[in-house]
C-alpha cells in the first residue's frame, strides 16, 4: 500500500501531491477531492495508476479552460497549447470532445466573432480574413458561413475608411500616383477591385490636385540635382521619365524643365 505524504498547493488551479513511494503528481482540485487525497491516506499500486491517468486528462482541461478563459480559440490553437504542455495525444483528443460538448469550443462561432471584431475596428477586407482564419485552422465551410456577415456595404465603409487614413500619409505625390497607391493598400489588404474602385470614386482628391504643382516642384528638383551629372539631354530624359512614372502630366514636367535649363543659363 501506498501513503499520501503531502498536498501543497501548487501554481494555478493544481495541487502537488507527494506519495510515499517517491512520486509527486501535479493534480486538479477536482482530482483531489473526487479521491480524497488527504495526508496519511492509503491507496493501492492499481488506484495510482487510474489517479495518474485521470489526472493528466484533467490537468489538460484545467489548463485549456484556463487558456479559454481570456478570450475565444480555436480547436487548433487549444491542440496546439496541449501539446505544448505535454498533454498526451488521446487525452487531446477526449479534452477537446469534452469542451464542444460544453459548448466552450466551437470554430464557427470564432469565426463569426472574429469577423464582427474586424469589421469594427479593423482594416481588412475579406481576403485578409479568409487566410487569417484559415492558419487558425478553421474549415473553409466556417470561414465562407463566418464571412458572410461582411456584406459588401460593410466592406465599402471599412475600406473607405482606410483609405482616407492612408491618404494623409502621401505627401507630395500626384494625384495619380495617390491613386495608384491607394489601390494598392486596398488590394493588400484584401478588398476586391470592384470595392477599391468604388472607394477611389468616392475619395475627394481637391487638396492633392492643389498641392500637385508643390509635389512637382519638390520631386523635380531631387531629380534635377540626382542627374546632374549627365550631359543636358540625357539629365532631361531622365528627369523627364522619372516625373511621368510618378504620376504627373507632360505639360507640368516640360514647364518645369524648361524653368531649370533657363535657371542653369
Amino acid at each position: 500500500m501506498l501513503t499520501v505524504v503531502k498536498v501543497s498547493q501548487g501554481r494555478g488551479p493544481f495541487y502537488k501531491v507527494e506519495f510515499s513511494n517517491g512520486e509527486t503528481l501535479r493534480l486538479s482540485e477536482d482530482t483531489v477531492v473526487r479521491h480524497r487525497l488527504l495526508k496519511g491516506q492509503e491507496l493501492d499500486e492499481k488506484t495510482l495508476e487510474e489517479i495518474k491517468q485521470e489526472g493528466k486528462e484533467d490537468l489538460g482541461f484545467q489548463l485549456a479552460l484556463n487558456y479559454l478563459s481570456y478570450q475565444l480559440r480555436t480547436e487548433k490553437e487549444i491542440r496546439t497549447y496541449l501539446k505544448d504542455n505535454e498533454i498526451e495525444s488521446g487525452d487531446r483528443h477526449k479534452i477537446i470532445e469534452r469542451l464542444k460538448e460544453m459548448d466552450l469550443l466551437n470554430d464557427l462561432v470564432y469565426g463569426e466573432s472574429y469577423v464582427r471584431t474586424q469589421m469594427r475596428i479593423g482594416d481588412k477586407g475579406p481576403r485578409v480574413l479568409q487566410q487569417k482564419l484559415r492558419q487558425k485552422g478553421l474549415k473553409d465551410s466556417d470561414i465562407q458561413q463566418a464571412l458572410y456577415l461582411y456584406e459588401a456595404e460593410e466592406q465599402f465603409e471599412v475600406a473607405l475608411n482606410t483609405a482616407k487614413k492612408a491618404m494623409r500619409k502621401f505627401h507630395h505625390s500626384s494625384q495619380r500616383e495617390v491613386q495608384q497607391k491607394l489601390q494598392q493598400l486596398l488590394m493588400t489588404k484584401g478588398f476586391n477591385s470592384d470595392i477599391s474602385k468604388s472607394v477611389l470614386a468616392e475619395l475627394d482628391f481637391s487638396e492633392v490636385e492643389e498641392q500637385e504643382n508643390d509635389a512637382l516642384e519638390l520631386q523635380g528638383e531631387k531629380l534635377w540635382r540626382k542627374n546632374q551629372r549627365f550631359e543636358p539631354a540625357k539629365r532631361r530624359q531622365k528627369v523627364k521619365q522619372s516625373l511621368y512614372q510618378k504620376g504627373f502630366q507632360l505639360d507640368q514636367i516640360d514647364a518645369f524643365i524648361r524653368g531649370k535649363e533657363e535657371e542653369d543659363e
